[in-house]
């Protein structure tokens, strides 16, 4: 077969896989609110993220390892079995906590699928191409996420929530196959032990701090001893893992990878990024549901816009990098998302579905773009035999953000929404878990008014702190992109 025609059968295929990924984002995000209101327990809402990211980003660095020395072929095959297992787990829960655990399991193959998926594609596009096509696989990402709030919405209002995670089974199974068939490798496979202490310890101290964030104050108190040892143990993994590190012959974290100063700002923006778009994506659907009182649908288009806004970028940024470079063009991006969070700052007092869609197309457009030019930036600055690895880094910082904003700004939200309801002294026994009924149009008519009102309160309240948070987080990343070498092209 035409060399040609093998490398566009194999491009189709990682962008199946990017669908996978990119359709877990937004879409259920839109279910999510459907999801709560059915399996209970609203104080869980977040960990059905952030167990996800979780894993995903605990493992997306062993996996970009594996890739490096294995071959992308295998781990691209683990990430999507493991993948799928999790989605039909996920579509069968009958309980938050089951969901939680499915997720989990959907993490881990999520961490090998995105990172092996892009480095795919760096291998076997030459670099010229590479810019484009990875403006294309970038495109890709956010045109599935299009359809991501669209399905989703479908699914809750017209067939069953489960079906967000069962559909992607039949993709899953197409993209294997034509990976299995047509990627070809030939290499040196080296002996090389992979640092899994490393991602243990990685591991532990992020779930200790996500655990914290999320559930202080709630389930426990911020001063408990609880708390206090979930911290202690936080920070001693994090300095064992620092130690264990700097003797490690095979670093989880490679330090050659972040001595390149554009490496290293693309990183540490990518974390920040992160942490925007998951804000976002999490929290939009439950604001337009909760407070606005629209249907899943409407909080689709809301969220939808942002997946308009990324291909769009994604596409202009794989043409823009050849003429004025990665500083450049990620300086758009940078600015876009200082004026999609200014947007979404205002929300809470311009309660419309429209508005929030604006602010979502210009998230979208600041994620194109940046994503775009920091992988494009990073597979150009290293070989073959580090390529994988590299990925891996840059998603993991985005995906470790991802992780500790949902899981910071979940607390946040469960914390002041419980004040709230401290403040009201309502006579019925009212909890933080009371907001699935807010978000079930059936079981809403089954409250007093007093209690919606002070609900809806704490909910804009919560949703107006964490939009201030996105504005500083803007601010920041913008100004670590201006600190990207001028010479860099």
């Amino acid at each position: 077969m035409h060399n040609n025609i093998k490398r566009s059968i194999i491009l189709f295929s990682v962008m199946l896989a990017m669908f996978l990924s990119a359709i877990e984002a937004t879409i259920v995000a839109t279910a999510m609110p459907t999801i709560v209101a059915d399996l209970q327990h609203f104080s869980l809402y977040s960990w059905v993220f952030s167990a996800y990211l979780l894993s995903s980003s605990a493992t997306i660095l062993v996996f970009g390892k594996l890739a490096d020395i294995y071959g992308r072929r295998l781990v691209f095959v683990v990430g999507i079995t493991m993948f799928l297992l999790g989605s039909i787990l996920a579509g069968s829960s009958i309980s938050m906590t089951m969901l939680i655990i499915a997720r989990f399991i959907q993490g881990i193959g999520a961490g090998a699928l995105t990172p092996v998926a892009t480095t795919i594609v760096g291998d076997i596009y030459t670099k010229e191409e590479r810019a484009k096509v990875q403006g294309y696989l970038s495109a890709v990402w956010g045109i599935s996420a299009i359809l991501g709030p669209l399905i989703g919405a479908f699914f809750v209002d017209f067939l069953h929530w489960r079906y967000v995670f069962w559909m992607n089974i039949p993709l899953g199974i197409i993209s294997v196959l034509g990976i299995l068939i047509f990627l070809k490798e030939d290499m040196n496979k080296e002996q090389q032990k992979i640092d899994f202490i490393g991602a243990f310890l990685l591991m532990t101290s992020i779930s200790s701090v996500m655990y914290i964030l999320v559930e202080g104050g709630i389930t426990f108190a911020w001063k408990s001893v609880y708390a206090i040892g979930l911290m202690i143990l936080s920070i001693s993994s994090f300095t064992c893992l620092f130690i264990h590190e700097k003797k490690a012959k095979t670093s989880i974290l490679p330090s050659q990878i972040w001595r390149h100063r554009l490496i290293f700002i693309a990183n540490i923006t990518s974390l920040v990024t992160g942490v925007i778009m998951i804000s976002v994506a999490s929290y939009l659907p439950t604001f337009v549901q909760g407070v606005m009182g629209k249907s899943a649908l409407v909080a689709g288009f809301a969220l939808t816009t942002m997946s308009i806004g990324w291909p769009i970028a994604s596409t202009l940024a794989g043409r823009l990098l050849l003429r004025i470079g990665y500083r450049y063009t990620s300086i758009i991006g940078g600015v876009s998302l200082i004026v999609g969070t200014v947007f979404f700052v205002l929300l809470p007092v311009i309660q419309h579905y429209i508005w929030a869609g604006i602010g979502s197309f210009f998230i979208g457009i600041g994620m194109g773009m940046t994503s775009t030019a920091f992988i494009v930036a990073i597979q150009t600055k290293v070989n073959w035999e580090m390529r994988g690895i590299a990925t891996a880094t840059n998603m993991f910082m985005r995906s470790i953000g991802s992780a500790l904003g949902v899981a910071f700004f979940g607390g946040m939200l469960n914390n002041t929404i419980q004040r709230y309801i401290e403040k009201a002294n309502l006579d019925e026994n009212i909890t933080v878990d009371a907001i699935d009924k807010l978000l079930d149009a059936t079981h809403i008519s089954t409250m007093s008014k007093d209690v919606i009102h002070v609900l809806q309160k704490g909910l804009v309240q919560g949703m107006q702190q964490i939009y201030i948070g996105l504005v500083v987080l803007a601010l920041i990343s913008f100004i670590l992109i201006c600190l990207i070498p001028k010479q860099d092209k």
